[in-house]
């Protein structure tokens, strides 16, 4: 009985991208040139070995003189056919790595032993890819532990994806179908279960599909986590914050200590969130905690889609301007709150590890607030305000009285004298300062929040 060949069989998969036929192309003809050299030198060994073997009555060889015609064609065809294939392989690499502006792109997070995706609006999938007909896609990808690799055969398209940094993979699908998405590079044991797919769908098909979705899209998600996080207590929006202006931030040229700058992009935003002190924005301290192993793969998508959201403004070319101008007394910041970083870190636990707040929302973290950089509740600081008041009403009194001020001194002074003389002395001074005419509000009142400020 004869074996059964399926009828969807192919040598090659299917040819299922605009830039399929390109790569296949290039490929089939330099496997062409290589087979035929492969034959070609062999069999011109032999047949020279042949030729001009030893023989009786011609033992030894005779002179040959140099023929540099024939030096040079030996020496020019290969030339010209090695730079020939460069430069179409030169032309194909181009071809796919052009960034289309109308691309549709989708996040790609590689973990162990999984693909995760995320479209524009939001809608996660696992495993899977359903992306749109004839339409430029663009794969903006990471990883968050090893190196993996996109793959897709019947696109002829593959990108690593690696850890600390984002890398970019282009397509365009002209068939629609299904088809097989793999890892191409060993990350563990599980790397054979690292299998996905592609699901090519009619435009239509794909804008139902993704209008079914009604979560919040990443900017959305990046906005809270932006305040969750307590970011806004130092990335206020001013120029006299303790971090720089964020607006306009993605593609502008940043001046880092040092004298050295660095154009903006995702790759840039991505380390300042998981390791700020690499790269430290001239005029301001490095004071900003890490947040590497806080926040996941996807919640630095998140945030940095919030950034890229937020308009350019006057305050952001004030704030590029006070950047490169140096240091300043009103960007120089006190060191890192302890409260700051721990809120930081309570924000992405579970609701039910999460501390108790001092709010009315038990949920929300202990933020301090901008004005509030020791980290003190709001529930403390009238309190601390009320004493500083107190304080300086006190001053005031004393002020105004000098002579109550040097009888207590010389009371608390006299340790020698007996117990009946000291309650007379502080007596005699207590009267005196009630005595006194009280003290005006306004100065009381500006004495004491000068002293909360401080």
């Amino acid at each position: 009985m004869n074996p059964q060949v399926p009828t969807d069989f192919h040598i090659f998969p299917v040819q299922a991208s605009a830039v399929a036929s390109h790569v296949d192309a290039l490929y089939l003809s330099m496997v062409a040139f290589s087979t035929f050299f492969c034959f070609a030198i062999p069999a011109a060994i032999i047949y020279f070995s042949v030729k001009y073997r030893r023989r009786p009555g011609n033992e030894g060889p005779r002179h040959v003189e140099t023929n540099k015609s024939l030096e040079l064609t030996w020496t020019i065809i290969p030339f010209f056919i090695v730079i020939g294939m460069f430069i179409w392989g030169s032309r194909v690499f181009f071809l796919q790595t052009a960034q289309d502006p109308n691309a549709v792109e989708i996040l790609v997070t590689g973990k162990k032993w999984m693909w995760k995706f995320q479209h524009k609006n939001g809608r996660r999938e696992i495993q899977d890819l359903h992306i749109p007909l004839n339409t430029p896609i663009r794969l903006k990808m990471a990883s968050e532990d090893v190196l993996h690799c996109v793959f897709i055969p019947a696109f002829r398209v593959k990108q690593d994806v690696m850890p600390g940094r984002y890398t970019y993979l282009n397509f365009e699908a002209t068939r629609p179908g299904t088809y097989h998405l793999f890892c191409n590079q060993y990350c563990g044991t599980s790397h054979s279960n690292m299998i996905g797919k592609v699901v090519v769908m009619e435009r239509g098909d794909y804008q139902k599909w993704l209008g079914g979705f009604t979560g919040d899209p990443p900017e959305k998600v990046g906005e809270a986590l932006f305040s969750s996080l307590a970011c806004n207590t130092c990335h206020t929006g001013d120029t006299g914050a303790r971090g720089p202006v964020l607006n306009g931030l993605i593609g502008s040229q940043v001046s880092l200590v040092g004298g050295s700058t660095i154009t903006a992009d995702d790759t840039y935003v991505r380390e300042s969130i998981l390791n700020p002190q690499a790269k430290v924005v001239a005029g301001f301290q490095p004071i900003m905690p890490s947040f590497q192993g806080v926040v996941s793969q996807d919640q630095v998508n998140a945030l940095i889609a919030y950034i890229k959201s937020l308009p350019a403004g006057e305050d952001t070319q004030k704030g590029k301007e006070t950047a490169a101008a140096g240091p300043s007394q009103g960007t120089v910041a006190p060191p890192a709150d302890v409260n700051t970083t721990e809120s930081a870190k309570n924000a992405t636990l579970p609701a039910q590890d999460k501390p108790a707040a001092t709010g009315e929302n038990p949920d929300a973290p202990a933020v301090a607030p901008a004005d509030n950089p020791a980290g003190q509740t709001t529930e403390n600081k009238p309190q601390a305000d009320q004493g500083a008041a107190n304080a300086g009403g006190e001053n005031a009194a004393a002020a105004q009285n000098p002579g109550a001020e040097a009888g207590q001194d010389k009371t608390n002074n006299k340790t020698d004298v007996s117990v009946n003389e000291t309650s007379n002395a502080a007596t005699t001074a207590g009267e005196a300062a009630a005595s006194a005419p009280a003290p005006d509000a306004s100065a009381t009142t500006t004495t004491g929040e000068q002293q909360g400020v401080q």
